[in-house]
């Protein structure tokens, strides 16, 4: 199973999160804006808590607080002072006195007496001085509303005493709140508006990244799509076509996951867990200093969890890249395999790797499933759990504030949730880390800049090659010593078995591949100084195995040329012989071509390859076995074609049918990477050597000279 191997290439250049950074910075404006709309956003959630706080501990918990009691309204200040009315009495709670007194009121003191109210036993006990509140205090008899009671304390030691109380009914209650439903009505309004504002801000951040997010990955799919655009031919040679398309699709969609769910998740996580510290700490520091114990805990986790679960996932991307590039090459060689019955084993190969992949799967969700939702809820449950055991009962009382201890029990419960998102992102990450790796092995491949070819004039079409040395592989040469000379307009034939290396020379023509050694020199200037695109601004080409965009006839034909429009397309199709059959198409040249053009025979997509090259009217033209799949009456049109199109220009023909080059210039015999003949058709006839011996055996007859 020669699929079954992990891919283990790495980025030569920069860290990767670096320059995932570095793509980021691109759009830093944004991304800030939408992190300063994010702390807003979390600064506005974590402040409902301190809301809530303050409503307990100032309002609804301040009945709590020490009252005076003052039998006649006669003896309070001129100034208004907050006040409840009961049973004809006035009663102001200390914090209300010292506000007023900070107004300039007078109290007069001597007419005051101390009083308290307690909850007992469902209900509010009003209690007139009350030495301490220290202690245990329960109810001594039932009592209704209104009525008079008896509380006692009992003190540490088992020494009680007894006080008189009174039950508040609900009327009596709402005098003492009467003061705080006003604010509390408008904290719980800044409450509520402070909830909708978090809302809209976490819709706008959460959009901002998203929209920033796609950007980045638009970036970075134009960048792979220029990018393969320069690379060299040799790499396609050696990649599967599935793999390339892997990085560009998959790879890139899995790096889109990591800028839009994991960073907006860590993002969001990370400042809402700084937020929640800030207020514990401002709550209380020896609870937020208890709850810091959290953060190495959980980052151990996270570093176990990564460490195990890292080579899972590197496996698991590697098997789809492989599967891709499967499904590719099966698509493209269909009939062969149905031809010669490959199902089952190709479906016996493709099942070996989604076994594996699956079976990675597994193991990285047993690690996910540890490490993650889990333990850190299970952490957060013991946590809350010892929380409320340690400063519950009693301590309660002498330690903090309730409204302090709601504060921290909320804030600690919203502390596990960003710990989990950032858990439950962290498979997304590590996917998205091990595309990235591959992403940017694929843009740190060397490749050639696309210049524009505008201004680049034609040439006459003089080409030379000196000496030419190639070899795909370091020490393994398909050609050598290869020496000619291509006039301007002449026809320049190339023969020989397969792998004789009459493609070879074309393609380093054409500048896929450098040779080794020697040179390749059109009108005196060697190709190497020249770009890619200068170089094939003038040259024309048809393929063995012609290839036909989606789209329709006249598209195929000109490929967004402006200089070619409905006319020419037509005489070009014209020139070689394609006019009869395109002309009984219903759509005549805006007939659709559907993707590889499966829907015209073999010659009539050659035909049209055929048109395709003379309409951009090259000053050099390359026919790559252009007739091996043209019938006999279609090479006619074809050879008539090319009597009137090589017609100054330079013509190269590479072909197995000997017959379709009977009238080149110059034909030139290759075996095994050398020119072992050359020559026009009588005079290799006359040699009597490789080019007799295969025109005979292709005519069926003994092969007679001309002189």
């Amino acid at each position: 199973m020669s699929h079954i191997a992990i891919e283990t290439n790495e980025s030569s250049g920069k860290p990767i999160l670096r320059r995932l950074l570095g793509y980021a910075l691109l759009f830093k404006y944004r991304i800030a804006l939408a992190l300063l709309v994010l702390c807003c956003a979390v600064g506005a959630e974590l402040a409902g808590p301190f809301i809530a706080k303050t409503i307990i501990d100032r309002h609804i918990g301040a009945i709590g607080l020490p009252w005076v009691e003052i039998a006649s309204g006669l003896d309070l200040p001129k100034e208004g002072v907050k006040q409840a009315h009961v049973d004809g009495k006035f009663y102001i709670r200390q914090d209300w006195m010292e506000e007023a007194e900070r107004r300039g009121a007078v109290f007069n003191r001597s007419v005051m007496k101390d009083a308290r109210i307690l909850q007992l036993e469902g209900g509010l006990y009003l209690v007139r001085q009350p030495a301490s509140l220290e202690g245990q205090w329960s109810l001594v008899g039932p009592a209704k509303d209104g009525e008079a009671a008896e509380v006692k304390r009992t003190v540490p030691g088992g020494r009680s005493e007894m006080y008189p109380a009174r039950k508040l009914s609900a009327t009596e209650t709402a005098q003492f709140y009467q003061h705080d439903v006003g604010p509390v009505a408008r904290w719980l309004g800044l409450f509520v508006g402070l909830l909708a504002l978090g809302s809209i801000l976490h819709y706008v951040q959460g959009l901002t990244l998203q929209t920033t997010a796609l950007r980045i990955i638009q970036r970075m799919r134009m960048d792979l799509m220029r990018h393969i655009q320069r690379m060299p031919i040799r790499y396609f040679d050696n990649t599967p076509i599935g793999q390339v398309v892997s990085r560009i699709a998959n790879d890139t969609e899995a790096i889109r996951d990591l800028f839009m769910s994991f960073m907006a998740t860590f993002v969001v996580s990370t400042i809402n867990i700084a937020g929640i510290y800030i207020a514990l700490f401002l709550l209380d520091v020896k609870l937020a200093l208890v709850s810091l114990l959290l953060l190495p805990l959980f980052a151990v986790v996270m570093f176990i969890h990564l460490k195990f679960s890292q080579k899972y996932v590197a496996i698991m991307r590697a098997r789809l890249s492989d599967m891709n590039a499967m499904i590719s090459e099966s698509i493209a060689v269909m009939p062969i395999l149905q031809a010669f019955r490959q199902e089952k084993n190709r479906l016996r190969e493709f099942d070996a790797l989604n076994e594996d992949r699956y079976r990675n799967h597994i193991k990285q969700n047993r690690v996910f499933s540890l490490s993650s939702r889990n333990f850190t809820g299970l952490v957060g449950a013991f946590f809350t759990a010892g929380a409320i055991w340690y400063f519950g009962g009693q301590s309660l009382q002498t330690s903090i504030s309730f409204g302090v201890f709601y504060a921290f029990i909320d804030y600690t419960g919203r502390l596990f949730q960003p710990i989990i998102g950032i858990f439950d992102q962290m498979l997304n990450a590590q996917r998205a880390v091990v595309s990235a790796e591959k992403v940017f092995h694929l843009l740190d491949i060397e490749g050639t800049e696309v210049v524009s070819s505008d201004a680049v004039p034609r040439p006459e079409g003089h080409v030379v090659f000196d000496n030419v040395t190639f070899a795909y592989k370091t020490g393994e040469p398909v050609l050598r010593g290869i020496s000619f000379e291509a006039r301007k307009g002449e026809t320049i034939a190339l023969v020989g078995h397969t792998g004789s290396g009459k493609s070879s020379i074309m393609n380093l023509l054409l500048g896929f591949y450098e040779p080794t050694e020697g040179e390749i020199r059109v009108d005196g200037t060697e190709i190497r100084t020249l770009s890619k695109q200068a170089l094939r601004k003038h040259m024309g080409i048809v393929l063995q195995d012609p290839f036909l965009f989606a789209g329709d006839i006249k598209f195929n034909v000109s490929l967004y040329n402006k200089r070619i429009g409905p006319e020419q397309v037509r005489q070009a199709l014209k020139d070689v012989g394609a006019a009869s059959f395109v002309e009984q198409l219903p759509g005549g040249v805006d007939e659709p071509v559907v993707e590889r053009g499966s829907t015209l025979s073999a010659g009539q997509r050659q035909l049209i390859s055929f048109a395709r090259a003379l309409a951009f009217d090259p000053a050099i033209l390359i026919l790559d076995e252009a007739t091996a799949s043209i019938d006999s009456e279609t090479e006619g049109l074809i050879q008539e074609a090319l009597r009137v199109v090589s017609e100054g220009r330079t013509t190269f023909v590479i072909a197995h049918r000997l017959s379709t080059i009977r009238e080149a210039d110059q034909i030139l015999v290759l075996h095994r990477g050398e020119i072992v003949e050359r020559g026009n058709h009588e005079q290799l006839m006359r040699l009597q050597g490789r080019y007799y011996r295969m025109y005979q055996l292709q005519s069926g007859s003994t092969a007679q000279t001309t002189a």
